[in-house]
């Protein structure tokens, strides 16, 4: 019951790490850009927005949710067995929100200003210290599900004390300016959109799921922790090269953007490799990591297996959004999010459903294939644009 209150978390947890994207990931992209241009002193200036946007709607965002907290989960899902464990780790997620957006918003910056150990560093720290506390919160303390919180919390708040101390050499200057907000909010959009997206559809999902048993949407939760182990590192590639592509692309080097794309795309696949090999052939054990509950295991195997096939065209579909918004195309980067997220994948859950629960998991490689189809097709209609321009070659650096 807890992993599935936990599950019921999700959508929220990531709907507030999409607005401290949306600061984070907005002023990443201006300032690898303006560092592009060579224009330092406005970098200097968006990191100083980056401060007081973050704790202005981290603040707002955190009380908003707690005013709201039961209704919200319920939406999402909750029923009268799970409400208890998802509200009270998400009361102690809440109160921390504004630590994570200054955490979120900070690291993002220290990656896009040329600093990405450092940044690789505070993250390390953040697990570190989240493993060490969770057992001791848990079990020690007694405090349950409310420990892993306060773990959380703690973990996230040393890496932001750590992120802003040693990864800036010079202070920011603290003041919010029109223009620098309106770049950052225009550029980082399409991430707290995609978020949001991603929100709304796990919502669904789970929506659609709890129809069934809450063992169907405890296998929803077990999931989304195990992919994690292979998508992880198709998200670090996707953060690491938007400031590489903006930056690139503001110096007119197409050619090294394509090529930046392409190697992304073929790490990726190496990891997505091993999660259909995982998935394939120890669904059971994976599964058993968490939970021996027959009835959970029933369900997992035969779901993880046909998951498992819409790893390898997910590269397809993931990377392309993340090129077009790094190069400030929001438009294809939003349209492939929607069509991903909202307009195959819910749709199709909810029809195969009407067929039986193991047919519903179908709606997972069906989604990325139609989505892989359409972002290759964008990024060919943009390799053909960028030849009409006949750009004047590169930067020489490398």
């Amino acid at each position: 019951l807890a992993i599935s209150g936990l599950a019921l978390t999700f959508p929220l947890m990531n709907l507030a790490a999409a607005f401290g994207s949306l600061v984070g990931v907005g002023a990443a992209t201006l300032i690898s850009m303006r560092l592009g241009q060579r224009d330092y002193e406005t970098a200097q200036r968006v990191l100083g927005n980056v401060l007081v946007l973050n704790l202005i709607i981290g603040i707002a965002f955190g009380l908003a949710a707690l005013l709201f907290l039961d209704p919200i989960l319920y939406f999402f899902g909750a029923s009268e067995a799970t409400i208890g464990y998802a509200r009270e780790y998400m009361t102690v997620i809440l109160l921390g929100n504004v630590v994570t957006h200054m955490y979120l918003g900070l690291n993002s910056v220290l990656r896009a200003s040329g600093h990405p150990r450092k940044s690789m560093y505070a993250t390390i720290n953040t697990v570190v210290i989240n493993t060490i506390l969770d057992p001791l919160f848990i079990f020690g303390f007694g405090w349950g599900i409310r420990g892993a919180a306060i773990a959380t919390v703690v973990g996230q708040c040393v890496a932001a004390v750590i992120t802003g101390i040693s990864g800036f050499r010079r202070p920011p200057k603290p003041v919010v300016m029109r223009k620098y907000v309106r770049q950052i909010y225009r550029l980082g959009y399409p991430s707290i959109f995609m978020q949001m997206l991603y929100t709304v559809y796990i919502m669904a999902l789970n929506m659609i799921l709890a129809g069934f048993s809450d063992d169907a949407v405890t296998v929803l939760g077990l999931y989304y922790k195990l992919q994690s182990f292979f998508f992880i590192p198709l998200n670090g590639l996707q953060t690491c090269i938007v400031p590489i592509l903006s930056y690139n692309f503001a110096c007119l080097a197409y050619d090294r953007c394509k090529r930046i794309l392409y190697d992304s795309c073929g790490i990726s696949l190496v990891f997505m490799l091993v999660g259909v090999v995982s998935f394939e052939s120890i669904p059971g054990r994976l599964i058993g990591l968490f939970s021996q509950d027959p009835a959970v295991l029933a369900i997992g195997v035969p779901a993880f297996r046909i998951i498992g096939l819409s790893f390898i065209p997910a590269v397809l579909s993931l990377m392309p959004p993340v090129f077009f918004q790094a190069i400030g195309a929001a438009g294809p980067s939003l349209l492939l999010s929607v069509v991903r997220q909202i307009c195959c994948l819910i749709p199709l859950f909810w029809i195969f459903s009407k067929i039986s629960l193991e047919a519903t998991w179908f709606a997972y490689p069906l989604s990325e294939v139609i989505t892989g189809s359409l972002g290759v097709a964008f990024y060919l209609r943009q390799l053909q644009r960028w030849r009409r321009e006949a750009p004047m070659a590169g930067p020489t650096v490398r």
